[in-house]
């Protein structure tokens, strides 16, 4: 990937699920993403974004994604900062003038937006107006995403409206479980070790999520891109 000024985005920590045991002891089924992405997180370049920026973080996880097994036109492409997405979305005409420098959340919509008009991969966008008492519904597409696709998924919510980067599911013997990559950790570059055990990314039986939430995920289609 290449670096933007300096290299505050060589520094961010490559595959943090790597070597996170599994939430069972007996796995059914397990998908996860392939490839490599990068944890983007409040303030990793810099920019103070706490309290609205989560979204735009997701994004750039996902966009590391892309730029490293992405296509030839999204391979060793920048990873778009805050101003550059919020300036895509305005050149789109999905936002006006005025989002720029804003504080505006983005959601998986405006997700979906961005990758396919700097990358040119379209999104599917699964809808989930039953919460997480209805997402286990939902567990074989994601399995078809990642074992088809490969690439790491953005979901956020109305109740929950924490964005969440998705990495892998798995089917247990007991539970169903989403690999959460949480962009919410704000300070200095944490190795793999810390993040894992501080819970930036961990394994969540889809029973513990907000039941009484609507749930977006924006899955990007790059198979055959």
């Amino acid at each position: 990937m290449t670096a933007r000024n300096g290299s505050w985005d060589l520094a961010l920590l490559r595959n943090a699920h790597f070597g996170l045991p599994d939430p069972e002891t007996t796995i059914v089924r397990r998908s996860l993403v392939s490839g490599e992405c990068l944890y983007f997180h409040y303030g990793c370049d810099g920019q103070d974004d706490r309290g609205w920026g989560c979204g735009y973080r997701t994004l750039q996880t996902l966009s590391s994604w892309l730029c490293v097994n992405g296509s030839q036109r999204s391979y060793q492409k920048l990873v778009p900062s805050l101003p550059e997405i919020q300036q895509a979305l305005v050149t789109m005409e999905d936002k006006p003038p005025s989002f720029i420098g804003s504080r505006e959340w983005i959601g998986t919509f405006e997700a979906a937006l961005v990758l396919d008009h700097l990358y040119d991969v379209p999104c599917r966008i699964l809808h989930v107006p039953g919460g997480g008492s209805e997402l286990h519904h939902h567990f074989e597409e994601l399995h078809h995403h990642f074992e088809t696709h490969g690439s790491p998924v953005m979901m956020g919510g109305d109740r929950d409206n924490s964005s969440k980067g998705i990495l892998g599911v798995c089917t247990g013997a007991q539970e169903i479980h989403m690999l959460v990559l949480d962009p919410h950790y704000y300070g200095p570059p944490l190795e793999r070790a810390a993040v894992q055990h501080s819970g930036w990314v961990s394994w969540r039986s889809v029973g513990s999520l907000d039941h009484c939430s609507f749930y977006n995920l924006c899955l990007p289609q790059t198979a055959g891109k």
